[in-house]
């Protein structure tokens, strides 16, 4: 009975999980937290695969940017003036429409975000 049980969940579960590698593609708001204060800056996304493109848009000005999307990560770069190294923003999707994670400042600092599509 049990093995009768596990051939059906396993492949149920397996299916969910391909279900959730969403495409991120589209407009975001994000919501930043330093030691230094807060922003809210905004993406725009655009995924091919697992290819991430887009535009940067807040304190910085615009700036393009490039990245990947696996599975339920999510990683990008893009460079802006006046930072010694890029800045990198890596996070979770917790739902096609919800993510949240760390992001960097080259060497200047590193705080958290939450983002959600528009």
């Amino acid at each position: 009975m049990l093995l009768r049980i596990l051939r059906i969940a396993l492949p149920v579960m397996a299916l969910a999980c391909a279900a959730f590698a969403a495409d991120i593609s589209g407009a975001w708001e994000f919501t930043v937290e330093t030691s230094q204060g807060s922003g809210t800056p905004t993406f725009d996304f655009k995924q091919d695969g697992e290819k991430l493109s887009g535009t940067y848009s807040g304190m910085f000005g615009r700036a393009p940017l490039s990245g990947t999307v696996k599975g339920d990560q999510v990683d990008f770069t893009f460079e802006v003036p006046n930072i010694d190294g890029k800045v990198h923003y890596k996070g979770t999707l917790e739902s096609p429409t919800r993510m949240k994670g760390d992001v960097e400042y080259g060497d200047v600092g590193k705080g958290t975000f939450t983002a959600k599509k528009k």
